[in-house]
């Protein structure tokens, strides 16, 4: 198996999940840019905003995996 075709592979075995991680990434990405150039805030806070996206993105989707196993266990 080829590297194209280990990636192809993979893209297809992950597709929605894929998209989910890009939707997230772009949605963070560009609310926290408006509210900045909205705000005019400082670099240095931009870039933690930036980076506490990470934190975010796990923190969201642990909670929302949380919440399915809790609606499991009440049915």
């Amino acid at each position: 198996m080829g590297v194209l075709e280990a990636i192809g592979e993979h893209v297809r075995e992950h597709r929605s999940g894929m998209l989910v991680d890009l939707a997230f990434a772009v949605i963070w990405v560009t609310v926290v840019t408006l509210l900045f150039d909205l705000l005019a805030g400082p670099q240095w806070a931009y870039y933690l905003t930036m980076g506490a996206g990470v934190l975010a993105y796990y923190g969201f989707f642990w909670s929302l995996a949380a919440a399915r196993d809790d609606d499991e266990a009440a049915d």
